[in-house]
């Protein structure tokens, strides 16, 4: 079996852009989660977000072309911009025809959807943008970096909700091992942290309502949570077949051992209360990768701080590990940057290879006092250790879950 390698990390992240500034904000414990700016926050339910901090698209895109593309798109052609910097020295040797794009969004383009509906209720059809359609639709992200890096692979778009870029990274790893490319841009890319979709995630009573108090909003697993943050952003990792990487010389972060899917098949919204799916999709992927309970070292969850998944999640991987649930270490990436819905999956799968890489646990924010009948041992302190093999999950709405397993290239 073809074995799957991260051979470059683009992160374009509320605590960092590039793979060092989200490294080093991930090893200091710092917070992207503050007071929203930049709109009119007066009508909100919720006004707190964990945004991104000084992005200009003009460090990325053609000044004449960022009026065409949606935001949504802009942070993805910038985190592969970031991808190939850190990843590729030289595309000398390399066929671009076995290169593709998977690189989704869970949402796509709400903010030009937004902006061309008022247009037309305030002055008629015929002020709707004559790029409206494809700056709004969701496969955009893959098909704007294909055409940037002149990518002629296999080229789409996964959407599962919060599950979606960690189906989009298994989903290219899988055309990978099958032959259907050599190497392949996936991960995710969101941009809804606007007014419509902070009122559509505060109205259904899923957002923390922490806005006196930003930093401890989102608290994954704590007994006081009461919601998640909105998170915008986006990251690209390029993956490769191993022989390949080795080939060019390429610098290996790790291994994706495989990937695991299951569906709830329970509720539009809410996960199943007995932590079925969340369970089968973590057996799945230790199976399909032969990984045996005793060699998981860490699971990065999807830990989003609302009341319904973070008991689910706990139950799951708690009956999953049984007796060996306190030497697993579990820590939530979300507790720092927010949750980024589509795209949170490929932030979190940067993350733990980042750790694995750097032999390095980062801490989980805010986790202070655990439900009575709590069973994780959750990283409060950062620390030093080698990690064998780990486990990342994503669950969306629908019921869609998916859990990515690395391990150690040695």
């Amino acid at each position: 079996m073809k074995r799957i390698v991260i051979t470059g990390i683009g992160a374009l992240t509320p605590i960092g852009t590039g793979k060092d500034e989200f490294w080093n904000a991930l090893t200091t414990g710092k917070n992207g989660v503050a007071t929203l700016v930049g709109f009119d926050v007066s009508d909100l339910r919720v006004t707190i977000g964990a945004q991104l901090k000084g992005f200009d698209p003009k460090d990325y895109i053609d000044s004449r072309e960022i009026p065409k593309i949606d935001p949504v798109t802009q942070f993805a052609l910038a985190a592969a911009d970031l991808a190939v910097k850190d990843g590729i020295d030289s595309w000398d040797g390399i066929d671009r025809d076995r290169v593709g794009t998977l690189i989704s969004t869970g949402i796509g383009g709400l903010q030009t959807i937004e902006k061309n509906i008022k247009a037309m209720d305030k002055k008629g059809a015929r002020r709707v943008s004559p790029y409206f359609i494809p700056m709004m639709i969701g496969n955009m992200p893959s098909a704007q970096v294909s055409i940037r890096f002149g990518l002629r692979g296999p080229s789409s778009n996964v959407v599962t909700a919060c599950a979606t870029s960690n189906y989009a990274i298994g989903e290219a790893a899988e055309l990978i091992r099958r032959g259907d490319a050599d190497m392949m841009f996936a991960g995710g890319s969101e941009a809804s942290l606007i007014p419509l979709g902070i009122a559509g995630f505060a109205n259904m009573r899923a957002l923390s309502t922490r806005n006196d108090d930003p930093e401890h909003a989102s608290r994954p697993f704590d007994k006081d949570r009461d919601g998640f943050v909105m998170g915008e952003g986006g990251v690209v990792l390029i993956l490769e077949e191993l022989e390949h990487a080795k080939a060019r010389g390429a610098n290996i972060y790790c291994e994706i051992k495989s990937v695991g899917y299951s569906t709830d098949a329970h509720h539009i919204t809410a996960p199943d209360p007995e932590g079925w799916g969340a369970k089968k999709c973590m057996t799945i992927a230790m199976e399909k990768a032969g990984i045996k309970l005793d060699e998981v070292d860490y699971v990065n969850a999807h830990g989003t701080s609302t009341p319904l998944n973070d008991r689910v999640e706990s139950k799951a991987i708690a009956e999953v590990f049984g007796s060996r649930i306190s030497e697993v270490a579990v820590n939530s990436t979300k507790s720092m940057v927010g949750h980024l819905l589509g795209a949170a999956g490929a932030v979190e799968a940067a993350a733990v290879a980042l750790q694995i890489k750097n032999e390095f646990i980062h801490a989980s924010l805010n986790f202070e006092e655990p439900e009575p009948d709590f069973k994780l041992n959750i990283v409060t302190k950062p620390e030093n250790r080698k990690i064998r093999y780990a486990l990342s999950n994503s669950f969306g709405f629908g019921g869609h879950n998916c859990c990515l397993a690395f391990g150690r290239v040695d």
